[in-house]
Formats: C-alpha cells, structure tokens, sequence
C-alpha cells in the first residue's frame, strides 16, 4: 500500500505536464493481437480520462497476410516495398475497417468492476490522411502502394479539442477518390511531425534498445539513434520503429519512446515514472550535469538532509545554502536533483576543497559521482587551482579510488585549518590536478 502512495504521489508533475499534450502512439498489427493489448486499451482509457490527447496509428501486417492466405493471393515485393494490386487492397480494406472498429469497441466498454468503468469514450476516425500513389520505379508499377502527402491537422485538433481518440489506420485517400496502403510507421511519423506532438510512443515487441552489454538504453539522442540505425539490419522489425522514432525527433518531436506492447503497464510506467521502462530519444537533455542555480536550493536540500540526519555530512542551513549554491554542482534528472557537490576555492594557495558530495540512493552505481568529480575539476582547473583537498567520515574509500591521497590536517589551509571540527574528526584527503 505504501508502495503505491508513493508511486500515485509522484506521479503528480507527469500528471499536470502531459495533461492537454499530443501523443502519437504507433500500434503496429502483432500488438493488436497480442492478449496483452486489452491492457493498453486500458490505459488509453486512463490517459484520456487524464487530458492526453492521444492519436493512435495502427498496422495490420498479419491480419493482411491472414486474409491474403484465405484467398489465396499472394503480396509481391520490389525493393522491400510492396507491389499492391486491386485484389490485395481489398484485403488491406478489409482488414483495416475491422481492426478499427475493434479498437472502437474496446475502447467503448463500460462494464462495471472494469478499468474502463464511467470513462464514456469516444472515439473518431476519418480521411484525415491524404496519400499520393508511390508509382512507377524502374518500370515496376507499384499500384495502390502509396505515401503520405499530407495530414489534416485541422480535423484530428478538433476531435481532440472535444476529449476524443482519433484513430488513424494505414490507409490514406487521394483527392481523385482512391484508396493507398500506407505504412503504419509513415502515418505515425507525419501525423507526430505535423500536428507537432509532444511525443511519439511506439510500441514494438521488445522494450527498447540494448547496448553492447544487452543492457537497456534509456535515453539516447537523434544522433546517436542515426548510428545506431547505421549498424542495423534493416530487415529486423525494430529498425522501421526506431526509423519512426528517429525520424520523428528529427524533426520536431520533443521526446519519441520505444517501449513494449507485451509487457503489462509499460506505457504507464515510461510516462509516469522518472525512470521509465524503454528506451526515449529526445532533443533534450534528459540527464545533465551543470552549475547549480538559487532554483536548485530546494533540491539539494531535499538530497542532503537524509545524510545530514546520518552524519554523513554537515549540516547546512537553508540561508546558508542559498548564499552558497553559486558554488555547487548538480545533476539533474527530468526535473529532479539527484547528485550534488560543492566547490570552495582558496585562491591564495591555489587549492579547493572538495565537499557536500552526494548522490541520491536511488541513482548509486551510475557512475553519476565520477561525472561531477570531472565537472569540478573543470571548475577548478578554470580557476586555476592546482589540487583539491576533501574531508570525510564515511566514503574514504572512494576517494582514494580516484586518486586522492591521505594527507595531514596541517596540508589544508590556514583558514581552513581554523575551521577544523577535531570532534568530528574527519580524514583529509588531498589530489593534484
């Protein structure tokens, strides 16, 4: 119970920052059949009752491919692009129409004792996408195989300005009255640049990308998502959904998330935790490390307090901190302080000291110590300081790590000698830059 207290308490600034946003949501067609996809719909219900505005862009790839089989047709391909004849489109008709309204139906349930209880919502879909014929390339006619030419902006705003959920399936309509298949990762990518949305979410069937290490990636930048794309088989599925994710931060979208649609409450968990569950690229910098601010005092605060209460470290007073934070480091976190350190120079001897070094407990073991150790001696060596001296109780052992040697109370400065808590008595600890 406790647990989830917490979790609903700071849960609150996701809540107040995404209410009245645009999210584009890529839905391909296996998570429309995963027995998983009940729970999505779920929280789709959730994020409308909250005041997202969401707009859900949809494939159907296996239920083609299902309907093509039955018929006995069969989907050439040129250039990995495929050849659509009148006969396949009328598949792609078909099961377009059904999964959308599926989805509608799903997303119209009311039952009591259910997650989609009271929520009465609507739910719109239309020719919102006007799509050009891709044509003909080295003399192969590609027929009803086509791109996105435009998205009606002013028609999916008005829907979402009345509380609904626009669906856009991977079908597109030509002024001429013709009917394209689309890709579901085209339409998403469009509609997410054009209607300049907060966020794409994609789902795929893994979540998120994985290092060397196979570790997650948790955020990652445009660029560093181009190289990855250029190391990857662009036969594998997750490259079309890294592409759209890449492709929509490019140009515009602030954050694109790659997330799972097997895993239970993945999309809650990517929006509503700091952390996350998949992998975000974004244009910002989600993690940073940087001078600290009179905004930042009460953050730091809030870190240092619990180990002020252990005697980890010296306690500091809020008007003491506020007269000092010019001299701090922080790294922040989407919004939260989670390590700090200070600075305190003595000209005259060319030295500083190192102190109120903290990470948050949460975030140890991210190697976040060692990058404001880094962002200190940078301040430092700016100043023209030539050792930093720190005084410790507790972490000795990690500044020896990182090269700081044992040293007397007699190597500190005079000044600073003066100030001395022998009853405390800490170790002293002295490194050369």
């Amino acid at each position: 119970m406790q647990d989830y207290v917490h979790w609903f308490r700071n849960s609150s600034p996701y809540i107040n920052a995404h209410r009245g946003r645009t999210f584009v949501l890529l839905l391909d067609g296996h998570a429309l059949q995963h027995q998983n996809f009940t729970n999505i719909i779920n929280d789709l219900g959730l994020l409308n009752s909250l005041g997202v505005r969401l707009v859900v862009a949809f494939g159907v790839r296996p239920q083609i491919h299902q309907r093509l089989a039955l018929q006995n047709l069969t989907l050439s391909y040129k250039s990995r692009r495929p050849v659509i004849s009148p006969e396949v489109m009328e598949c792609i008709k078909d099961a377009a129409g059904s999964a959308a309204i599926d989805i509608q139906a799903r997303l119209s349930m009311g039952l009591p004792n259910s997650p989609m209880h009271g929520a009465s919502i609507r739910v719109t879909s239309g020719n919102m996408i006007t799509a050009r014929p891709l044509g003909v390339i080295d003399g192969q006619d590609f027929g009803h195989t086509g791109l996105v030419r435009s998205v009606n902006c002013d028609a999916i705003n008005r829907q979402l300005d009345d509380g609904a959920i626009v669906l856009l399936p991977p079908v597109g309509f030509s002024p001429t009255g013709e009917v394209f298949s689309l890709s579901v990762e085209e339409v998403a990518t469009q509609a997410a640049i054009e209607l300049k949305a907060e966020k794409l979410i994609v789902f795929s069937d893994q979540a998120g990308l994985l290092d060397g290490e196979n570790k997650l990636i948790r955020d990652m930048s445009p660029r560093e998502a181009r190289q990855m794309l250029d190391q990857m088989d662009e036969t594998l599925p997750l490259y079309s959904t890294l592409q759209a994710a890449w492709q929509a931060s490019r140009f515009g979208v602030k954050r694109a998330h790659l997330i799972s649609y097997q895993q239970d409450g993945a999309l809650l968990e990517e929006l509503f935790t700091r952390d996350g569950n998949g992998t975000m690229i974004t244009q910002e910098i989600y993690e940073q490390v940087r001078d600290a601010s009179i905004d930042d005092v009460g953050g730091v605060l809030e870190l240092i307090q619990p180990l002020e209460d252990q005697g980890v470290l010296v306690r500091r007073s809020r008007e003491r901190l506020e007269n000092e934070i010019d001299q701090f480091t922080v790294v922040e976190l989407d919004g939260m302080i989670i390590a700090c350190a200070a600075l305190y120079p003595f000209m005259d001897e060319q030295i500083g000291e190192l102190a109120c070094v903290a990470v948050h407990p949460e975030y140890r073991g991210g190697n976040r110590g060692d990058l404001i150790l880094q962002h200190i001696e940078k301040r430092a060596n700016r100043m023209g300081l030539n050792e930093l001296f720190v005084l410790t109780t507790h972490t000795a052992h990690w500044f020896r790590e990182r090269g700081f040697d044992p040293a007397g109370v007699e190597r500190l400065p005079q000044s600073r000698q003066e100030l001395y808590n022998w009853q405390r008595n800490s170790k002293v600890f002295v490194r050369k830059l």
